[in-house]
């Protein structure tokens, strides 16, 4: 791929490696409970993402809070994988809620805000078939091919 096909992405450069980590994610409350409907709680949800995102070198693009679940748009550091940014994110912000808000802690007696899961995927703007045309249009005799 030329690098024209990033021409609006900013790429992370690590020791050896250059590209683009971003994602898009998506947590839930635990027992998907509406505790994140009053606007005091959202907002103090979005704040203690962003802090939290702020501290790790994670750059937030685009960030939902809904009453039971979380969408967040990021770009990760090159050497953090995306269970360690679910881990840093989910875990900072429960530990933040559960501060500024101590009646939570009725709601969610074991102490866990979110929900075990979450869901990611990786964004870009090169779709599959791009991708899938470079590699099986590049000309080098070693190439594998599937097909």
């Amino acid at each position: 791929m030329d690098s024209g096909t990033y021409k609006n992405k900013e790429f992370a450069h690590a020791a050896h490696s250059i590209g683009v980590s971003e994602y898009h994610l998506q947590w839930v409350t635990k027992y998907r409970y509406e505790t994140l409907s009053k606007e005091s709680h959202y907002v103090d949800c979005e704040n203690a993402l962003k802090n939290a995102a702020e501290r790790h070198g994670i750059v937030i693009k685009e960030l939902g809070v809904m009453p039971d679940h979380v969408h967040m748009v990021v770009f990760l550091p090159p050497e953090m994988s995306v269970s360690k940014a679910i881990n840093l994110l989910k875990g900072a912000s429960s530990y933040d809620l559960f501060r500024l808000h101590p009646k939570f802690r009725s709601q969610y007696q074991r102490g866990h805000f979110w929900g075990r899961g979450y869901f990611y995927r990786s964004v870009s703007d090169v779709d599959d078939e791009t991708v899938s045309r470079y590699v099986r249009e590049d000309n080098d005799p070693r190439q594998r091919r599937l097909n």
